[in-house]
């Protein structure tokens, strides 16, 4: 096995956990498209049994995740929100979970309308300042769930201050890496007890997958993960867990345009006479642009921004018009997208709760992708005007 531990960020996504093919010497990961494995004997086989416990494809992706988040144990699940599913499954009836009141729509709606019934209580709040999160903890709180950057309003979360909190009062820190890639942030390194991905974004990073990732360091929590994603079967498959692992080589150079993408867009809508507001965490104006310097190597290519006038037609009106920004869900691919959180990706959060976060209705927001910067920006202009 390669040593990854000196191995700098663009080397372990390429060779991060992996080996040639100990079968063939293939230099890509075989796609294990089986079942069942044939047993020498009664308890006596190669490692693999059934491929809902384990697969040599998910195998291999598991551990290349987990090297580049300087962990120790990855588990790959069907979508994120199986990922989110099977951590909030460590709970018991009674727990509470602290959340960042800024987050994906569909995280919200797996705590209020799944987990929320069988006695888990969330508390959303602000954690721009972490002071607040202090007032809320109680003896039943258990897990602290962050976001940073927050979606969709690009808020940042102080994960070390936030993880000395957690280790003091012994609850868990679980960090929603998804907008950052760990080739921007690595929650670990500051004291998360586990990273959770959506891997249909930037580390699938092509549009064409739906997966997410659990990682950690420590070997208790790492059992009981594997102990739920073998029992509720919430598992990818090796066709998409080759796909995570093709798009995990090119991470390191996709991001970078993101981040160099963003950069230009962000500054070229914060001079827009018909922009309002633009939310970016590399903006000097960004409230916790200094942590986020602090704690990320670059400030991706995530950017929202609300309308003069706070229009919602005026918002359909650019969605409407643009070319190169396609409007979908999702976000992460190497294309752009553009959508409008209100009515697409926050809308099973109710509105006046979306509105005391921010999201008003002429939000938008944008996934700049790896295209010639000055054409989205041309696409932009054109649709503003």
């Amino acid at each position: 096995m390669k040593d990854h531990k000196n191995m700098k960020f663009a080397t372990k996504a390429i060779h991060g956990g992996l080996e040639p093919d100990s079968a063939t010497g293939a230099v890509m990961t075989p796609i294990y498209q089986t079942s069942t494995y044939v047993q020498e004997g009664v308890g006596n086989h190669k490692g693999y049994a059934y491929s809902r416990t384990s697969n040599p494809t998910r195998d291999a992706l598991e551990k290349n995740i987990a090297v580049l988040e300087n962990g120790k144990f990855g588990a790959c699940f069907g979508s994120g929100l199986a990922a989110i599913d099977c951590l909030i499954k460590m709970l018991n009836p009674g727990d509470e979970v602290v959340s960042t009141n800024d987050l994906y729509g569909g995280s919200y709606r797996i705590f209020k309308t799944i987990f929320e019934k069988y006695g888990i209580k969330f508390h959303f709040i602000s954690m721009n300042d972490v002071n607040q999160i202090k007032a809320i903890l109680n003896a039943n709180t258990k897990l602290i769930w962050v976001e940073t950057p927050t979606n969709p309003m690009m808020n940042i979360v102080d994960i070390e201050a936030i993880s000395k909190i957690a280790k003091a009062n012994n609850i868990l820190l679980a960090v929603d890496n998804t907008f950052a890639t760990p080739y921007l942030q690595n929650p670990l390194d500051l004291g998360a007890d586990i990273v959770m991905h959506s891997a249909t974004k930037y580390l699938g990073g092509h549009s064409d997958v739906v997966m997410g990732v659990l990682v950690c360091n420590n070997e208790n929590i790492a059992k009981e993960i594997y102990r739920i994603q073998n029992s509720s079967g919430a598992i990818c498959g090796p066709q998409d867990s080759f796909l995570v692992l093709r798009g995990i080589k090119t991470l390191h150079l996709r991001v970078q345009r993101h981040c160099e993408n963003g950069e230009k867009i962000a500054h070229f809508l914060e001079t827009h006479p018909k922009i309002d507001k633009v939310y970016w965490p590399g903006l000097k104006s960004h409230p916790n642009h200094e942590i986020a310097k602090k704690q990320m190597r670059g400030f991706g290519g995530m950017i929202s921004f609300s309308l003069i006038g706070n229009k919602m037609e005026d918002a359909h009106a650019v969605l409407n018009k643009v070319q190169l920004f396609m409007l979908a869900e999702s976000l992460g691919g190497v294309e752009s997208l553009i959508g409008h959180p209100a009515t697409m990706t926050h809308a099973a959060i109710p509105k006046e709760e979306r509105e005391k976060i921010g999201v008003v209705d002429s939000l938008i927001r944008i996934s700049v992708g790896v295209e010639d910067a000055n054409d989205l920006i041309a696409d932009l202009e054109n649709a503003l005007n």
